[in-house]
């Protein structure tokens, strides 16, 4: 083992060529896929939130997911209690996974981070109380302005988190969910390791890139800097801290996130569909664990880390010989 595990590039390489040959046919995913759609404002603001609708249910039928959209519909409405409700009946899922997607304008008042619904807003502290009951799986992606502080209400365990602005004080209409939605669909321009499929983290990075190339083009002082956190610990990471998809160095005092955004995908290239999500999953949280001992290589004993890393590569092994 010692003589051909150089670093985890041949690792990655390792296991890309081992999800290649997988045989199972294609299972029940159990993903849903909850829109919430703000309050307008404009017509204009009304067709741009249309349009990300549009890409978001053909993503889903794509995904194989089951799609809900609130505030999608005639009158005004009262949307705030409709969301509080579907979410409480997501309360007693436990498996699959559920992506929260708001789609519309966000404000702050110097105090509170809201984001815009017909009816009563919803605050970030809301939406964090409102989904701490939840088991399963969260994706959350906010692409409103001022969406910054939903992302430290929302994180957690188990919970990857999107935001289209760094911060409360960037108040100003953010671009960066429209981008998003054109290409979490499975675009190959987005598709940074060309495996067929784009992941959460890629579709951040690639949306991320548009809206810094969007203000350049307009000669405009960029006012959104969208942020993921995947890890837990409620602190975004910006997209200027990779290149391409990988890492190049973590903000001091801080912990990188990416881990698990760069696992998980809404569309899944041929390969990936015929795995059940049971072994999936095992086999994603054991390329975590080798993510980890990867980074643990320069503080562990020589011998003790080949040890560790060959043992999570015959569990990988062992994964796919019986799948």
């Amino acid at each position: 083992m010692k003589k051909w595990i150089c670093g985890l590039p041949v690792l990655l390489i390792l296991l890309g060529g081992l999800r290649a040959e997988v045989p199972q046919l294609p299972s029940n995913r159990g993903l849903d896929i909850l829109i919430v759609v703000g309050a307008h404002g404009t017509d204009d603001y009304g067709r741009r939130f249309a349009e990300s609708i549009a890409d978001w249910k053909k993503a889903a039928l794509a995904g194989s997911a089951r799609l809900t959209v609130i505030g999608d519909g005639e009158g005004k409405g009262d949307d705030y209690q409709v969301l509080k409700e579907r979410l409480s009946e997501q309360s007693s899922q436990t498996t699959g996974a559920l992506w929260l997607i708001l789609i519309g304008h966000g404000t702050f008042d110097g105090r509170d981070a809201k984001f815009n619904l017909r009816g009563p807003d919803l605050t970030a502290i809301q939406l964090g109380d409102w989904l701490k009951p939840l088991k399963r799986e969260i994706v959350f992606i906010h692409t409103g302005s001022a969406s910054g502080p939903f992302v430290k209400s929302v994180a957690g365990p188990g919970r990857i988190c999107v935001s289209a602005t760094k911060s409360a004080d960037e108040v100003f209409y953010a671009r960066f969910g429209e981008f998003f939605s054109k290409v979490i669909g499975g675009q190959p321009e987005a598709d940074l390791d060309q495996d067929k499929q784009v992941s959460v983290l890629e579709a951040f990075l690639h949306a991320s890139k548009q809206v810094e190339q969007f203000y350049e083009a307009e000669e405009r002082l960029a006012t959104e800097h969208a942020l993921l956190e995947d890890n837990g610990d409620g602190v975004g990471t910006r997209s200027e801290v990779f290149v391409g998809a990988k890492v190049t160095k973590a903000p001091v005092g801080s912990t990188v996130d990416g881990d698990r955004a760069r696992q998980v995908c809404l569309v899944l290239n041929e390969a990936e569909s015929r795995l059940s999500e049971e072994t999936r999953k095992t086999r994603d949280d054991l390329e975590r664990e080798i993510q980890a001992l990867h980074g643990k290589k320069e503080s562990l004993p020589e011998a003790e880390y080949y040890s560790q890393m060959e043992g999570l590569l015959l569990k990988l092994g062992r994964l796919y010989s019986v799948s």
